[in-house]
């Protein structure tokens, strides 16, 4: 019988630098993945909502205690003050990680309003908020020209942020570029910035997910199909290679997961994955062998294809976007949309509750 608990339990065991996460922050999964050695995790809006309607025998009682306690509040203020709850409830779970690595890992993500991804104070008022739940709080926020700003603010008060909506190498290095800023000027004060952890999320499935999607509305057939299954990869390893020779702080982190090789293709690096719940387990159960393969470059034939493929390029290419630039590209909008819409789910699900209480 193995010594491992699955493939990604190997992962963290041989390739510590590599750190897998849980993308969400339901009870269930964080404990599955802490006895698999998970050391961060993730929410934003779609997540949180899950998680509150997966759990709501054992949260209703919250709810309506809200309601009850602010009756002045609309539902926007319960659904915040509930998001609070559980950001800082969740947390808990990964405080004993947080202490043994001295805040470098053991962070929980939870992302700031997606609608204030125009507005650099809103987004750093709640930013600054939300770090307070909790001493493990990681900052989730978008990576527009407006978050970017907001990155610099936040990091320069003291809170370690996870770039949000981001997908190509531009954003990347904007991100990245912006968090030493903020250091650099704590540092000039003589604050401290040992204990501080800050992530760039590349949404590398949504990145194959935007470029299949731009080839399918070009009218063209691609060239050689299954290239597309490595565009996220492909801009993951050149964001990395960006990284590590320009020795920026921030760590890379990859999310939404589409295949084995957004997990395989990245083992190795000194990065973090947030992987869903489901993924998890299939990736547990899958046979694919655990090989450092993180400076291993997408086959030739694949870039060659892909490179002739202006979104793909767009999403590559470290010059080939402005942070002003940022909000138009299709994936970026995409998942603001996405986003937005799992959040006024949720206003739906406490408006329901405030509207209703007779049948709650």
């Amino acid at each position: 019988m193995s010594e491992y608990l699955g493939k990604l339990h190997e992962t963290a065991v041989r390739f510590p630098d590599t750190d897998i996460w849980m993308d969400t922050c339901g009870e269930m999964e964080l404990d599955y993945g802490l006895e698999r050695g998970i050391v961060g995790a993730t929410s934003n809006p779609i997540i949180i909502g899950a998680v509150i309607k997966d759990e709501l025998p054992k949260l209703e009682g919250k709810i309506k205690e809200l309601i009850q306690d602010m009756p002045e509040a609309t539902e926007e203020d319960i659904t915040w003050a509930l998001i609070d709850y559980v950001g800082a409830d969740r947390s808990k779970k990964l405080l004993p990680v947080y202490e043994q690595f001295k805040g470098k890992k053991g962070r929980l993500s939870i992302q700031t309003n997606a609608k204030y991804y125009r507005n650099t104070e809103l987004m750093v008022a709640q930013a600054m908020h939300l770090n307070s739940l909790g001493k493990n709080m990681q900052i989730k926020i978008p990576a527009s020209a407006a978050g970017i700003k907001a990155m610099e603010e936040v990091t320069y008060r003291g809170a370690s942020v996870n770039a949000t909506v981001s997908f190509t190498v531009a954003q990347a290095v904007a991100v990245a570029e912006a968090v030493e800023r903020g250091l650099n000027r704590r540092k000039a004060e003589g604050l401290p910035v040992d204990d501080m952890s800050p992530v760039c999320t590349l949404m590398i499935g949504r990145v194959d997910d935007w470029v299949k999607q731009s080839v399918a509305q070009s009218g063209k057939a691609a060239e050689l199909p299954e290239a597309l299954e490595w565009c996220g990869v492909a801009v993951m390893k050149e964001a990395y290679r960006i990284y590590k020779e320009k020795g920026f702080t921030t760590r890379l982190l990859s999310a939404a997961y589409r295949n084995l090789n957004h997990w395989s293709e990245l083992v190795g690096g000194d990065l973090c994955m947030t992987i869903p719940y489901k993924w998890h387990v299939m990736i547990n159960a899958c046979e694919r062998p655990v090989e450092d393969r993180i400076n291993v470059p997408v086959k030739a034939e694949y870039m060659d294809a892909l490179m002739k493929l202006p979104e793909f390029v767009k999403s590559f290419d470290a010059n080939a976007q402005t942070p002003e630039e940022f909000v138009s590209y299709g994936g970026f909008q995409d998942t603001l949309a996405t986003f937005i819409g799992g959040y006024e789910q949720l206003l739906g699900l406490i408006r329901n509750y405030m509207i209703y209480p007779e049948k709650h």
